[in-house]
């Protein structure tokens, strides 16, 4: 239990459309914006987690509104390049509620998190049961329809569980599938969702259900 006890309760926000982070998964990002370099360069001497939370409709172009839910991750990597950039990856470890957002002199937002409504999240993964046939069968036919290619070999032999978890983060869903993917409550759940979703796309046809 020693990523609870490092989760901090003041957690540095990179709001993403269209991106989240489930726990025990890594997400590379290549981050260039000013704030948010200043943000890694924080992060880097504080807790080193960052919470990565969908936007969603309102707000500003600066200040979009954001889901209640995101996924908060702890630097694994850092790398700069030549010419400024910043590449990282995050490594998942929970859940959290955006409770509050925090008034602070930063350039980037800052919440108050609760991690408690998804505790299991910090306990080992186990694998869970389902119809792996089924759901390749239909990933092979909406990727098809969608032109996405995939290494059928390595979906094959990845244990359900981290298949299920690995595309809801990097499958082509749209962002409130994304979402919905990223609230169920465990990986088992989350297959259900999948398959609820890839149903309406493949009835939907090539552009899916209506977003």
């Amino acid at each position: 239990m020693t990523e609870s006890k490092a989760l901090p309760d003041q957690l540095p926000l990179f709001p993403l459309g269209g991106a989240i982070l489930l726990p025990g998964e890594f997400l590379p990002l290549n981050v260039f914006e000013p704030r948010y370099l200043n943000m890694l360069d924080d992060v880097r001497q504080g807790s080193g987690h960052i919470g990565i939370i969908q936007t969603r409709q309102g707000g500003t172009p600066d200040k979009p509104t954001l889901s209640r839910i995101g996924g908060a991750g702890r630097l694994v990597h850092f790398d700069e390049t030549p010419d400024g950039r910043y590449l990282i990856t995050l490594k998942g470890v929970s859940r959290f509620v955006l409770t509050e957002e925090l008034e602070t002199p930063t350039p980037y937002r800052v919440a108050r998190p609760d991690y408690t409504p998804f505790s299991q999240d910090l306990e080992p993964r186990s694998e869970i049961e389902g119809d792996r046939g089924r759901l390749v069968q239909m990933l092979q036919a909406w990727f098809q329809v969608e032109h996405v290619a995939a290494d059928w070999e390595s979906v094959g032999a990845a244990p359900l569980v981290t298949l299920v978890d690995q595309l809801s983060m990097i499958a082509p869903f749209a962002a409130a599938e994304k979402q919905k993917l990223l609230e169920a409550e465990n990986s088992a759940e989350r297959l259900v969702t999948m398959e609820t979703i890839l149903a309406e796309h493949l009835a939907g046809g090539a552009d899916g259900p209506v977003q």
